[in-house]
């Protein structure tokens, strides 16, 4: 359990904020499994005998710890973040060494010759595309020269990865709408993200008229039926965070009166129900309560003052970020992973 010194929310329960005590702890979880490349759920198919023996660090010699591709990525990102947020962090030394070991520019490249395999070109297709994007976005305007380094090694992966989604966006006619890795609304939000950052004006066009083409005309979000019971993300919320992006806020406003209406969204306020967080899915739905704050803080920014569902959503981001916080050090393996670097982003975002 996190202990209350890790953490602080102002008088009326609008703010946030990690202490540097919250920040270590949080650290502590990734960084332990930066390089612990067991158990893991290796997402690869087999081209024959000579790729099917390989053991995660051969496949992925920057990203083979924390259980699978994703986590470790976004498990990085996360230690980059907190070293930003919090440059006197004890743990600052132990994060840059351990960064240093995985992202130089000969695992990268093996990385992004990956990519290349015949059969690898939906790999992580696109949550770990989304989150690989993300890591070098919080790189970009960092004046450090560990930070400079990762971003120079990095940025071939991201190029592939660009193309990748270029090439796949046309052909996406339906949207996934998981609650899970596949969601189509998630990637996009951190895709155009990157391309606003890296002023990548043909990749954010791209994105943008995707997300136009395939949610625009959604109505009636059947938020109702959520979640599922390993849902770590909200396919509703999802995609209003997604297209509060894409429209100013009076185009907003008008699209989210008819996609999702006051008894859904009021639905989508009760919290999960966690019931065993040693289950491998079942704990996903602490990440749900993480993705929903910041989804819920990020659409409440788009709505005026008087909008009654400003404060609920308001209200409803900072009751979720407390029922999951102090949960992410569970001491389950299948939680701690991940969960932390859900945190920091709901916090930090």
């Amino acid at each position: 359990m996190l202990a209350q010194s890790f953490f602080t929310v102002n008088k009326d329960s609008t703010a946030f904020a990690l202490t540097i005590q919250g920040a270590s702890h949080l650290a502590s979880l990734p960084l332990k499994c930066l390089q612990q490349q067991y158990p893991n759920k290796i997402n690869h198919t087999a081209s024959g005998d000579s790729d099917q023996v390989l053991t995660p660090k051969n496949l992925h010699p920057a990203f083979y710890g924390c259980f699978d591709w994703h986590s470790s990525v976004h498990g990085h990102w996360m230690l980059i973040k907190l070293l930003k947020d919090f440059p006197s962090l004890p743990e600052n030394k132990k994060i840059r060494e351990a960064i240093s070991l995985n992202i130089n520019a000969q695992n990268i490249r093996k990385e992004t010759d990956y990519f290349t395999m015949p059969l690898a070109k939906n790999f992580e297709r696109t949550y770990g595309w989304a989150w690989i994007l993300k890591l070098q976005q919080e790189l970009l305007n960092w004046k450090d020269e560990d930070g400079k380094r990762w971003k120079a090694a990095l940025q071939p992966l991201c190029d592939t990865v660009v193309n990748l989604w270029m090439n796949y966006l046309p052909k996406q006619t339906y949207a996934n709408r998981t609650g899970v890795h596949p969601n189509t609304a998630f990637g996009l939000v951190f895709a155009l993200d990157y391309a606003r950052a890296t002023n990548n004006k043909k990749f954010e066009d791209a994105i943008i008229q995707s997300a136009k083409r395939i949610y625009l005309n959604d109505k009636n979000a059947p938020a109702d039926w959520e979640p599922d019971g390993s849902d770590f993300l909200s396919p509703s919320l999802e995609e209003a965070d997604l297209i509060r992006r894409v429209l100013n806020k009076t185009e907003f406003v008008k699209w989210f009166n008819t996609f999702m209406h006051l008894t859904s969204l009021q639905h989508l306020t009760q919290l999960p129900v966690v019931s065993d967080r040693n289950d491998l899915q079942i704990v996903h739905l602490d990440g749900l309560c993480f993705s929903r704050s910041w989804c819920m803080r990020g659409i409440a920014n788009m709505l005026a003052a008087t909008d009654k569902r400003k404060a609920l959503l308001l209200q409803s981001s900072i009751k979720h970020l407390k029922a999951s916080l102090p949960n992410v050090a569970s001491g389950a393996y299948g939680g701690e992973h991940w969960l932390a670097s859900f945190a920091v982003y709901a916090i930090t975002n």
